[in-house]
């Protein structure tokens, strides 16, 4: 199975609109789903922060994960966005052959 998922977090709504948009129109994911609204609790710069973010999730290829991160560093406001790898263990293959078909950039 040739397929994974990249837990990706925003600024806010428009940036992951705008990630999640520009990644599938490259072909560098197949879809992309704008969780909406999370509030994160994470260590920057010596203190804990305590902010708004919004949840982006993206459905890819594994070779593909490389290119995707360093997309997403160019569209990203944040100088270290979160982007991490889940891989997908199994699901409908059917969903998945489709997935497969469509993160395949030109």
């Amino acid at each position: 199975m040739s397929a994974c998922t990249l837990y990706v977090t925003a600024a806010n709504q428009a940036e992951a609109e705008q990630i999640g948009r520009t990644l599938v129109e490259e072909r560098l994911a197949a879809c992309a789903n704008v969780l909406g609204a999370i509030r994160s609790f994470y260590w920057w710069q010596g203190k804990v922060q305590d902010e708004p973010e919004v949840a982006l999730l993206l459905k890819t290829r594994p070779e593909l994960v490389d290119r995707v991160i360093v997309r997403v560093k160019e569209l990203h406001s944040y100088s270290v966005p979160c982007v991490v790898q889940w891989p997908i263990i199994a699901g409908n293959p059917d969903y998945i052959r489709w997935l497969e078909a469509e993160a395949k950039p030109e």
